[in-house]
């Protein structure tokens, strides 16, 4: 992965604010504490898959089909973001990030600056690449979930109402 400008990251907190995401910046020491300040309980989450970030005991990481129902606020790590287009990547493992990122009424990002990319070229070079090699699936999220189907612009129709990133630098 190349390494990221702070123009970079400009750029996608610049994207995310277009969707009425905030972007929060902490050092690996304190994404904790980050988190803990910025869920809505009860909240639940998957292990984060870097050794030195971890999620606050706020947020279990072992949840059951309930507790996600119940759950307002759901935490998974992010495995890239397009920077012009202020997207993540969510891949699915066996943790449950899928249910943990989708059914709730806030998602919570986490994501290494290092994992920004500037563009969509750069985001298919990485596909290209990892998910070949991993056979995973991932989706490509942009923004909370919205819909226009029925007239007026509705969020959270089929995902999370909001959506924070919190980025490790």
């Amino acid at each position: 992965m190349s390494q990221t400008t702070a123009t970079t990251y400009e750029q996608f907190a610049t994207a995310l604010g277009r969707y009425g995401v905030e972007s929060i910046t902490a050092e690996p020491a304190d994404v904790a504490d980050v988190i803990d300040e910025i869920v809505d309980s009860p909240a639940v989450g998957v292990p984060l898959p870097w050794d030195d970030v971890s999620l606050p005991q706020s947020v279990q990481t072992e949840p059951s089909t309930a507790d996600i129902d119940e759950a307002v606020t759901g935490v998974t790590a992010a495995s890239l973001a397009i920077a012009d287009y202020g997207s993540i990547v969510l891949r699915m493992d066996e943790h449950g990030s899928e249910p943990v990122s989708l059914f709730n009424d806030l998602h919570v990002a986490v994501l290494r600056e290092t994992d920004i990319v500037p563009n969509m070229a750069a985001a298919f070079d990485w596909f290209g690449q990892e998910l070949r090699e991993t056979r995973d699936s991932a989706i490509i999220a942009t923004g909370p979930s919205a819909t226009a189907d029925m007239g007026a612009l509705v969020q959270g129709a089929h995902g999370p109402k909001q959506m924070k990133v919190v980025v490790v630098t």
